[in-house]
């Protein structure tokens, strides 16, 4: 087989090696995509679980809350009434409306810090959410076969430019002393005009 016969052989056997490495690298590629947008959707879920933690937390708060400031009161009207004090009237009713203003602040401010935690665990989990779409929108957008398609049209460019390069420069012509000495088939050395 003639050196030009070779170049053109192993330039083709090269196009055909890096097609299918274009094919299974996007496909490769396209289901890492597809893998990363399970673990984001997976993600959104644990920040969701976690939102739902810190509400759950601060209503849990708020109710231990309202028993101590229950108790408070309670020990206070105990306290004022076995002193023989109106509890309808004067200090004592406003010792009384003062509990009871302290216990809502403070109620408020705990569930005011719960919906913030909340608001930042369902933020993660919109960012993971749309992280998730766009990996998918990305796997969605690779073809495997496209990526090899192209690589072949590339390669098989550039082999018929080396084609057309050597042949035009002779290096494919069966008489040409380069190449009769492994062409394969038969020189006519009788000027007959065949040629094999």
């Amino acid at each position: 087989m003639s050196f030009a016969i070779s170049s053109i052989a192993l330039q083709g056997a090269g196009v055909a090696s890096s097609t299918i490495g274009s094919y299974f690298s996007a496909k490769t590629q396209k289901s890492n995509l597809y893998a990363q947008a399970a673990i984001a959707d997976t993600n959104s879920r644990i920040a969701e679980l976690g939102a739902q933690s810190a509400l759950f937390q601060g209503e849990q708060e708020v109710g231990k809350l309202t028993m101590s400031a229950g108790r408070l009161k309670s020990s206070q009207r105990a306290a004022m009434a076995a002193n023989g004090i109106d509890l309808g009237e004067g200090n004592a009713a406003e010792v009384q409306a003062t509990t009871e203003i302290m216990k809502e602040t403070d109620a408020n401010t705990l569930t005011a810090n719960a919906v913030r935690n909340a608001w930042g665990y369902r933020t993660q989990s919109t960012n993971y959410q749309n992280e998730a779409l766009t990996k998918r929108a990305s796997a969605g957008s690779i073809s495997p076969g496209s990526a090899a398609f192209g690589t072949l049209l590339g390669g098989a460019g550039s082999v018929a430019s080396s084609w057309y390069t050597m042949n035009k420069a002779g290096g494919f012509t069966p008489g040409d002393s380069r190449s009769d000495a492994n062409w394969g088939g038969w020189v006519d050395n009788n000027n007959s005009g065949f040629r094999f």
